[in-house]
């Protein structure tokens, strides 16, 4: 019996895989559990269709993840902070606060747990921060951090 997964099963495959298992296995465990539903051709369509609006999702959420690394690349942030004697700042800069300046000053909009700083800046300066997009989509940010 062919049967399309709606859930992860250990074992026998993940959700959206198309398996044959046993007539038994397939009616009396993982139907009634609700983690597989016959593959009949109405199913198989509707997986299909399913799969490739998911392709589309991807593609495009992939190519919007591009052009902000693009756009990210050319566009320095100017972020104003107070500071005292040494080039040292009264407190840190944080992703939260780039992420701030990033929509203020560009338009572009990255969550700030996308933003991965090895630790706060603490210093006036030029500082390089990498932003991950998405899965294998990485930007850089320039980030000025500037007296207020």
């Amino acid at each position: 019996m062919k049967v399309i997964l709606k859930a992860d099963v250990k074992g026998k495959g993940k959700a959206g895989d198309l398996i044959e298992v046993s007539e038994g296995y397939g009616r009396n465990f993982l139907m009634p559990r609700g983690l597989a539903e016959p593959a009949t051709a109405d199913n198989l369509n509707v997986k299909r269709a399913q799969d490739e609006a998911h392709a589309r999702k991807v593609a495009l959420e992939q190519k919007a993840a591009r052009e902000a690394a693009e756009k990210l690349k050319v566009s320095p942030v100017k972020v104003p902070a107070k500071g005292g004697s040494g080039g040292r700042l009264f407190g840190a800069i944080t992703a939260k606060e780039i992420a701030e300046e990033l929509k203020k000053q560009y338009g572009v909009d990255v969550p700030k747990n996308k933003i991965v700083l090895d630790e706060p800046i603490k210093t006036f300066g030029v500082h390089h921060v990498k932003a991950k997009l998405y899965a294998e989509i990485a930007g850089e940010i320039l980030v000025q951090v500037v007296e207020e």
